[in-house]
């Protein structure tokens, strides 16, 4: 295992659930739009950092997804290609850090905040509350080709973190990164790595289902009913 590195918080964001706008004329409720914390100190909870929140439990929240972290690297690359990404939480994220990105940040990765101990779970997907939020439609799109994605901790023991605190990490033995699991996701990472993947025992349960349907598409053979009927 290597030895421990060091993440500095740049911003502490929530929110909870509240209007984004409308879509396809119906009211659109989320807690994406998220602002900078007023305290010195958050307390963090096994599903949210205090004062956050989600409005479709479905899709967003849960043990896998109580905190985002969005890495300030990739900042100047948005703002280059898009003009987008200075503001807080522009990305809906919780955490903007400075100090690692997906290619350093490995599945299982355990970090200590304050007196919290939180674990590196999955990748984040964006969804269409992303486009809403920033107002470019095609953002979710770019940062899926980009790989610029952050990832989601879960909270193994609740605590408090200053919010000018860093963040100690711990790298998983198993040196998975965030960014083979995220590629993985979009059917370009090797049957290898996939299957590791499946069998690490941090990967949030609902990657792990996407990541299954993806090497099981992979490994059937093509339907080819249609073309010989077709004949």
């Amino acid at each position: 295992m290597s030895e421990p590195r060091t993440v500095a918080v740049l911003g502490v964001n929530v929110s909870r659930p509240k209007l984004l706008g409308y879509r396809k004329g119906e009211p659109v409720m989320s807690g994406i739009a998220k602002k900078p914390v007023a305290s010195d100190e958050v307390a963090i909870g096994l599903l949210n950092i205090d004062g956050d929140g989600q409005a479709d439990l479905r899709a967003h929240g849960g043990r896998d997804k109580a905190v985002y972290i969005y890495p300030s690297e990739h900042v100047p690359a948005w703002l280059a290609e898009l003009g987008y990404g200075d503001a807080p939480a522009a990305f809906g994220e919780n955490l903007r850090t400075a100090g690692m990105v997906e290619t350093q940040t490995c599945i299982g990765d355990i970090w200590q905040w304050g007196t919290a101990i939180l674990q590196v779970a999955q990748p984040r997907w964006p969804c269409y509350k992303l486009a809403m939020h920033s107002g470019n439609i095609y953002l979710p799109k770019h940062l899926i080709a980009s790989n610029r994605c952050g990832w989601y901790l879960r909270v193994l023991e609740p605590g408090v973190a200053p919010v000018n605190a860093p963040i100690r990490v711990t790298q998983d033995p198993a040196g998975l990164t965030v960014h083979e699991a995220f590629v993985a996701r979009r059917g370009l990472g090797s049957t290898d790595v996939v299957e590791r993947l499946l069998a690490h025992p941090a990967l949030a349960a609902a990657w792990r289902s996407g990541l299954r349907a993806r090497l099981t598409a992979r490994e059937s053979p093509p339907d080819t009913s249609k073309r010989s009927n077709a004949a």
